[in-house]
């Protein structure tokens, strides 16, 4: 098959940690020819969707993870698979990247589907599952948020559309920075913040339970760095092998169906103690520690189920 990784720049990426290397270089073993593009250079021109970019060799080479060919436009419909892999922030670059990408529909697989990964951004799509997530409150407003630190005490706060840990904040029943972070926040965004109970299971480690096609196939743990609240990997939060607990399996048989109907097919949830915190669909990660944890090669099970629906 013919497979193109929209993302950020390959050259970059940690070979040891990064699940688009990853997934390109499974491709790559099963024989597929790789093309890789960076979100800037996706465009409709008169009906096409093209992307100018680099045929791709990738190879496990600290500091050399790719061999490209000669920039060259593309007609992404060509393709047989195209990945929507690159980082968040999720914002109207990405969405209209989205908007693009659904042009393929018919043409090329799209994975995970745009229109969806668009409609389910990983902090809102939790909203349909109150059942399982800690009390949360999405809004801009101020006396609003006041309100549901009042009423809780500790909290979290984040940005709505962040990733890897950028931006988030504990405030305890003590702190008095609520106003000056809701201040920074809305003074360089319009969009509103996102804030929940939180959750002191955190300190045990923050899971991730990676999905693909909707069924849960392992976990890592996340456990924060001394003095952290966050237990992001971008922040030095450290991966440790766990097992799925009965919880997870529930989480995931409560919203696997849905991931698989709207083709989200490579999904990384996160789970503190009992509760469900986020649905990552963008861009999630998590597959090579999984890996190295378990010995199960998780991007072939990826593949296979791409492989099946095409």
């Amino acid at each position: 098959m013919k497979i193109a990784f929209q993302m950020d720049p390959i050259t970059d990426v940690d070979i040891n940690a990064d699940s688009s290397f990853r997934l390109a270089e499974e491709a790559q073993a099963r024989g597929h020819e790789l093309f890789f593009y960076s979100p800037d250079q996706l465009a409709y021109q008169e009906g096409r969707i093209t992307a100018r970019g680099h045929d791709m060799t990738v190879q496990r080479v600290a500091g050399s993870p790719a061999e490209l060919g000669p920039r060259r436009e593309v007609d992404l419909s060509d393709f047989d698979v195209v990945w929507l892999r690159q980082d968040p922030p999720f914002d109207m670059h990405y969405i209209t990247s989205t908007h693009l990408l659904d042009r393929l529909k018919g043409q090329a697989l799209v994975v995970n589907d745009p229109f969806w990964v668009r409609n389910y951004p990983e902090k809102l799509l939790v909203l349909d599952f109150p059942e399982l997530t800690p009390p949360t409150t999405v809004a801009r407003d101020l006396e609003t948020i006041k309100a549901f630190k009042e009423k809780h005490g500790d909290i979290i706060l984040k940005p709505l559309y962040g990733n890897g840990g950028a931006g988030v904040f504990r405030l305890d029943a003590n702190d008095r920075n609520l106003t000056s972070l809701h201040e920074l926040f809305t003074g360089f965004s319009r969009e509103p913040l996102i804030v929940q109970k939180f959750l002191p299971d955190v300190s045990n480690g923050d899971k991730r339970v990676i999905l693909v096609d909707g069924e849960p196939v392992g976990a890592i743990n996340r456990v924060p760095a001394a003095g952290e609240t966050r237990s992001n990997m971008h922040v030095g939060g450290r991966p440790e092998k766990i097992s799925l607990s009965d919880r997870d399996r529930e989480i995931c048989g409560a919203i696997g169906p849905l991931l698989r109907e709207k083709g989200q097919v490579f999904v990384g949830i996160d789970v503190i103690g009992d509760y469900l915190t986020e649905i990552n669909v963008t861009s999630p990660t998590g597959i090579q520690e999984l890996e190295r944890f378990d010995g199960v090669n998780i991007a072939e099970k990826i593949w296979q189920a791409i492989e099946s629906k095409l």
